[in-house]
């Protein structure tokens, strides 16, 4: 043992050494042995004492129990998060409002508070009071929507001129396209389009400055026959009505219209599926359906009609340039027609296109649904099939994975049915999209005599946002989403079960979807609303969770006062976006939209 201590001072290559007994050896041998003594003798007592503690802590039965910081929740209770929060949509004083969360870096969802940049929890706003809508639409910089008497109204960092930080002051809505009675609305970067109730599509600027029209075509004067009243509080604004190529039938007229990043799709009262280029981007991935258009040329005047029209052949990306992804090196791209005809089209203004081209390959086929994608369409015909087309890096098409073309330029049949048993049978009864995500939901039935509703998702679920429990980049198979498929409830009308069916899905085209579950056709006396269900990215709190990690599966909003976060219906006064009331006894529902890293709740009149 002295050997072994004291060798550690002496370098082994010298074994003359070794052996050698010196005092400073001897003393560090036994500073080891009374080290281990001490540390022995603290183990020993540490010991002692911890079962001295356990063997006498006896616990009675009549012992108080004292009572936990944090509460324990019954069956049906939630955390209340903060009880002076109010998100219910409606005040103190029973006046409407709208409810808010996620970003407002824009000022989109709360415009007259220019200094928040975000709303952690759902939270009413009430730069709505009493005020329900037709239509609204967000998009990443600015927003726009219908008010009760159909006009239009627009607002956000990319509406208004640009101010400096240190300027910021609240700017509310402002009207801009009056008079039209629209009843629906969409928005993409460059561009609003409204619906009005008589089936006329308009297209206006996303900017006010652009909005502005040329003194020359504006109007000149007093009118000398005395209607000038007329023009009076009549905005100024320039604005194009968008006519179709293609003659419509008797009464035939357009009831719905949707947008994606650069086109918009547009459905006929009969069924006709018709498609517009935002810009030369429109048919990128071949989301138009078409490639031949006409565009009007340029004129230097907003007001001259003798322009004339010119021929261009937008083709997708994958026809002009096949082996993009596979190589790093440019290469010439195939003859597209005249290509020179289409660099000098300017598609910055809102008379690039004034025209609806009908889709050809939907010709003849009768569709009752129409949805759009970021790059990618989608249609539901009065049979229940789906046809899709346009992007699928991310199998957001739901062609399956034997499909792995990035485009597909012809509409093409998902089948909703490819998991099932051969004997179950599926129809679609609605599409929502948004982005690069895709759901369908779709009525399952079988030998059993029941049937199930179910809400199947694909593509792009690298946040979350397929709603399966799935962190995946890409999902071409339409799988189940989770919570919300397959429900069932008590029918007491027909003494048996009946599927709970999703109302509304609202997809956000950065990654998150909310889900209006129909939890009140059913219910008993007492039950006042519909739940909204959650679920994708939650970087910027839009969730409404209060935090930001994000959610691969469906889960209900509560509210953080306490309770489920469910969707009324109740019968109103109504004020229009100027503050006058519109009528007095309105039915109204609340409906909850997703945004640009954020969702928003607002009042909507119900349409009878």
């Amino acid at each position: 043992m002295l050997k072994t201590a004291a060798s550690r001072y002496f370098r082994p290559n010298k074994p003359c050494l070794r052996a050698l007994h010196t005092r400073h050896a001897i003393h560090q041998v036994r500073t080891d042995w009374a080290r281990s003594a001490v540390f022995a003798s603290a183990t020993a007592s540490a010991t002692a004492i911890l079962v001295w503690c356990v063997s006498n802590n006896v616990i009675h039965n009549d012992v108080v129990a004292i009572p936990s910081s944090s509460p324990q929740l019954g069956p049906g209770e939630t955390e209340v998060l903060d009880s002076n929060i109010n998100s219910t949509g409606v005040d103190e004083n029973g006046s409407l409002q709208g409810v808010a969360w996620g970003s407002n870096k824009s000022h989109i969802i709360n415009p007259t508070e220019p200094k928040v940049d975000v709303v952690q929890y759902p939270t009413n706003v009430n730069w709505l009071e009493n005020v329900a809508l037709r239509d609204l639409a967000l998009h990443e910089r600015h927003a726009a929507c219908v008010d009760a008497r159909g006009d239009v109204y627009q607002w956000g960092d990319g509406f208004f001129p640009s101010v400096s930080t240190s300027k910021l002051e609240a700017r509310r809505p402002k009207p801009t396209l009056l008079g039209k009675d629209i009843v629906k609305i969409q928005v993409t970067e460059s561009r609003v389009y409204a619906l009005s109730a008589s089936g006329k599509i308009y297209v206006l600027a996303a900017n006010e400055e652009q909005q502005k029209l040329k003194v020359s075509s504006q109007h000149p004067g007093p009118l000398w026959w005395g209607f000038d009243w007329l023009w009076r509080g009549r905005p100024n604004i320039d604005s194009v009505e968008l006519f179709p190529r293609e003659k419509l039938g008797w009464r035939e007229h357009f009831t719905n219209i949707t947008a994606g990043r650069d086109h918009v799709l547009a459905l006929t009262s009969v069924g006709r599926v018709f498609s517009h280029p935002v810009n030369k981007n429109a048919n990128s991935h071949g989301q138009l359906g078409l490639r031949n258009v006409d565009l009007p040329v340029a004129s230097s005047s907003p007001g001259d009609a003798s322009s004339g029209r010119v021929a261009v052949e937008l083709n997708p990306v994958a026809v002009t340039d096949p082996y993009a992804k596979a190589s790093r090196y440019s290469r010439a791209r195939v003859y597209n027609g005249p290509a020179e005809n289409l660099d000098t089209i300017d598609d910055k203004t809102i008379r690039f296109c004034d025209s609806l081209f009908e889709i050809p390959a939907l010709k003849g086929i009768k569709v009752s649904q129409i949805a759009a994608g970021s790059r990618s369409s989608y249609v539901n015909t009065d049979a229940g099939r789906v046809l899709g087309w346009g992007a699928n890096e991310f199998g957001q098409l739901g062609l399956g994975n034997g499909i792995t073309l990035d485009a597909v330029t012809i509409p093409t049949e998902v089948i909703l049915t490819r998991n099932l048993a051969l004997d179950v049978k599926s129809k679609c009864l609605g599409i929502s999209a948004g982005g690069d995500l895709t759901f369908f939901v779709a009525e399952r039935t079988g030998s059993d005599p029941s049937y199930y509703i179910d809400v199947l998702s694909c593509g792009n679920g690298q946040w979350g946002g397929l709603g399966a429990n799935l962190y995946t980049t890409s999902q071409a198979n339409p799988v189940r989403v989770k919570n919300v498929s397959g429900l069932l409830e008590y029918d007491e009308k027909t003494q048996g079960l009946a599927p709970i069916v999703p109302e509304a899905i609202s997809v956000s085209p950065t990654g998150h979807a909310l889900l209006t579950l129909d939890t009140l056709s059913r219910a008993g006396p007492g039950f006042t609303g519909r739940d909204l269900l959650v679920w994708g990215l939650n970087y910027d709190f839009q969730l409404g969770t209060g935090k930001r990690k994000s959610l691969p599966a469906p889960a209900v909003l509560n509210r953080p006062e306490g309770g489920r976060f469910l969707l009324a219906r109740k019968t109103t006064a109504v004020k229009d976006m100027a503050g006058n009331v519109w009528r007095k006894k309105v039915g109204v529902e609340q409906c909850a939209i997703a945004g640009y890293g954020n969702s928003f709740v607002y009042w909507r009149i119900i349409r009878s």
